[in-house]
């Protein structure tokens, strides 16, 4: 069915799920870790990837699916594999195509978990991680060598709202013959659809606005199947699995190559599989995607000019203001600026403080991306493991506050904030 649409806002509610006559018209839970079949030739073929269906949850369940084929619909890749979170989504997309020895390129103003999964664990792994400041393309490039094999951002920086020239990034990985993956969680594809401007793989932690409600755990990686692998050195999609019997994914599986090694091989190997309620869940959050968004938007930026205005406020970070550095490449990439607002309090941590703790509409959490609105001191939370020399170069000042925008009458919200702010 997401062949026959085009347009986002019907994809949201349509795509992933085509129940046929008498069959439930809501994507079922299919709570089950096993299939049956009548006879041992069909399981084979399954096992030996000569087939496609489902013989255990692990690789692949009905509630799953229908959400991995919502996602790349709604990103246009090829096929997307669901993962139990966005740290997961992250780890397999990377470990997909690296190996002991290689290094990767990737943007220093991520978010705090991604940032400390890939510059302290992944090393654990024989992975070099050379962090490199965000839009500084020479820098990007002369961090690039004949072992690296991705470059790796966010399209919104969390909880900088930075916003990535995605294009120039594109072209940079391509002249080298490496990919660009993107994670797209604070725009999600009702605000910009990476592959559209050369991204190769896009992550999502499916928690965050997918989601939308604080209810499900998840991640998405989507394969944009436009990656030449044979390219690059890649040996791990190019060359014989002795695990399959000498499959070699390019030949298999063709564009979604990429995506077919993650699931047969990190989902078979690791575990770390998306739960189908939890894919349920997170369906129905996409049916409202892009009501939400444009309603986070349309709030945030509301907020954003209130608090540009305020007497207390020392800066604002927020794309879709027109004094933002930011201004243009957020015009040029989205639709909207999104729910999240970073600003500082004049006076440092302690009124950064006093502020979160006088708030009482807004909440104080550790997430971003619901329909609520909250807020959160990153330096002594999300980013916590950072020195103060990583959380400069991340840009992230003592005094600065990540809020989330939600839906609400942006009346209240401004209302509760600027009550804060006085306080």
């Amino acid at each position: 069915m997401s062949k026959e649409f085009k347009n986002l806002e019907t994809l949201c509610v349509q795509a992933g799920y085509d129940p046929k006559n008498g069959e439930a018209r809501v994507v079922p839970i299919v709570q089950s870790t096993t299939f049956k079949y009548d006879n041992t030739d069909t399981v084979a073929d399954l096992f030996d990837l000569k087939s496609a269906g489902f013989f255990y949850t692990r690789l692949g369940n009905p509630t799953v699916d229908a959400l991995e084929k919502r996602i790349a619909a709604l990103d246009g890749g090829v096929a997307a594999v669901a993962t139990a979170s966005g740290q997961s989504a992250n780890l397999n997309a990377i470990l997909n195509i690296t190996k002991a020895g290689d290094n990767i390129v990737v943007l220093n103003n991520i978010y705090g978990g991604t940032f400390n999964l890939l510059g302290s664990t992944l090393k654990n792994f024989g992975i070099e991680t050379r962090f490199v400041s965000s839009n500084d393309l020479e820098e990007a490039k002369r961090n690039i060598d004949e072992k690296t094999k991705l470059i790796f951002g966010e399209v919104l920086a969390n909880p900088t709202t930075a916003v990535l020239d995605i294009e120039k990034y594109a072209d940079l990985a391509h002249s080298h013959n490496i990919p660009l993956i993107l994670d797209n969680t604070l725009t999600t594809p009702a605000l910009v659809r990476p592959i559209d401007y050369g991204c190769d793989i896009v992550t999502y932690a499916s928690t965050k606005y997918l989601d939308g409600h604080a209810t499900s755990m998840g991640g998405l990686i989507v394969d944009s199947g436009k990656f030449d692998w044979t390219k690059g050195n890649y040996p791990q999609l190019t060359e014989k699995d002795e695990s399959y019997h000498g499959l070699v994914f390019t030949e298999q599986f063709g564009p979604a190559a990429y995506a077919a090694r993650i699931r047969t091989v990190y989902l078979r190997d690791f575990g770390n599989i998306a739960a189908p309620f939890n894919a349920f869940l997170t369906l129905i959050g996409i049916d409202t995607l892009a009501l939400r968004l444009e309603r986070h938007s349309e709030n945030a930026l509301k907020v954003a000019k209130f608090l540009e205005s305020h007497e207390s406020v020392e800066f604002v970070r927020y794309p879709f203001l027109e004094s933002s550095k930011d201004y243009k490449l957020a015009k040029k990439y989205l639709k909207g600026g999104s729910g999240v607002i970073s600003f500082g309090i004049k006076g440092g941590r302690e009124e950064a403080a006093k502020f979160i703790d006088s708030l009482n509409l807004v909440s104080l959490v550790v997430h971003v991306a619901d329909v609520r609105s909250y807020a959160l001191h990153p330096a002594s939370s999300t980013h916590r493991q950072l020195s103060d020399a990583e959380l400069e170069k991340t840009g992230i000042s003592p005094n600065l506050i990540r809020l989330s925008i939600g839906i609400e009458n942006v009346e209240d919200i401004i209302e509760d904030i600027d009550n804060a702010l006085r306080a």
